[in-house]
């Protein structure tokens, strides 16, 4: 599985950003897909998941402001961010795995900075 992930950049705070996050090759039919992120000097940290029947989870820091989505037909995920915040700044990492975790495919990630 093969993931291509889109749509960071540059936001001021209280901005908004929308990733992608497009999957290709053999995916399996239930699978989970995600946000993660690492900050410099920090380790990476789950954002969101959704699962291929549409399940969220989230991490507490989203507070709401963010939104995962996907479109099964597409085999794509999307992390919609609101009210973004200095502290959001890392590179955003899109995940896709198995219900039997028997794999892990992360995309190449794309830098989310949000800085005045």
């Amino acid at each position: 599985v093969q993931l291509q992930a889109s749509g960071g950049g540059l936001v001021q705070p209280g901005g908004s950003l929308r990733l992608s996050c497009a999957a290709s090759g053999s995916i399996p039919v239930f699978n989970i897909m995600g946000w993660y992120r690492q900050a410099p000097g920090k380790q990476r940290e789950l954002v969101a998941t959704i699962t291929s029947g549409s399940r969220t989870n989230y991490a507490d820091f989203v507070k709401g402001r963010f939104t995962i989505s996907r479109d099964n037909a597409k085999n794509t995920v999307y992390l919609q961010m609101h009210s973004l915040e200095p502290e959001d700044t890392a590179i955003y990492y899109c995940n896709l795995r198995p219900y039997t975790n028997a794999f892990d495919s992360w995309g190449q990630g794309t830098q989310v900075t949000v800085s005045s």
